[in-house]
């Protein structure tokens, strides 16, 4: 079963349906989309409700993979989501997220992302997780960055967003890295 998760603003807790209306209304600003690769624009209605679906199907099947949605403790307003994808092998995992455009700016992303890899470490005994972020989408950095991460290079036109090449910026840490950051 997927925990809830705290910080000392936020909780991460697993994604419910009742959370389906929020993130449509959130992930339906462009400037989401733009910024990631898989949330469509425009974003389609129930298109929440389906993502929330397949997660918990993923779930129900045994797969670790974890997606919290990232609630402000101060007045339980649903702002973004945050996962942790671990590959097959069970050593390693992706992290991905987003948070909605009214609270770009204010650290709720770097708390998320550090707790998720705690939880990444401590609990499924991860021993690499990394993430992505497209180049263009420098701020995405600053938050791998702020959690720890160490920046392991560019992938030139890696993938295509919108009939354009982009390129993807990959960052990482290491179990022993985030030990030796808790110690």
């Amino acid at each position: 079963m997927q925990p809830t998760l705290e910080t000392e603003r936020l909780l991460l807790r697993p994604l419910e349906f009742s959370d389906a209306p929020r993130i449509e209304a959130l992930a339906s600003d462009k400037r989401i989309s733009a910024n990631t690769l898989s949330i469509p624009h425009p974003y389609p209605e129930g298109g929440a409700a389906m993502w929330i679906q397949g997660m918990l199907e993923k779930r129900a099947q045994g797969d670790n993979e974890c997606s919290f949605a990232i609630l402000r403790k101060a007045d339980g307003v649903l702002m973004g989501a945050v996962g942790i994808h671990p590959y097959p092998n069970g050593f390693r995992a992706e992290l991905g997220y987003w948070i909605g455009v009214d609270y770009w700016g204010q650290g709720y992303m770097t708390e998320a992302v550090r707790r998720v890899i705690q939880y990444g470490f401590e609990e499924l005994g991860l021993e690499r997780i990394d993430a992505w972020h497209f180049a263009q989408n420098p701020a995405s950095g600053r938050v791998m960055q702020k959690a720890g991460m160490t920046f392991e290079g560019v992938m030139r036109q890696h993938f295509i967003k919108w009939d354009e090449f982009v390129d993807i910026a990959g960052y990482s840490i290491l179990r022993s890295e985030f030990e030796g950051q808790t110690t």
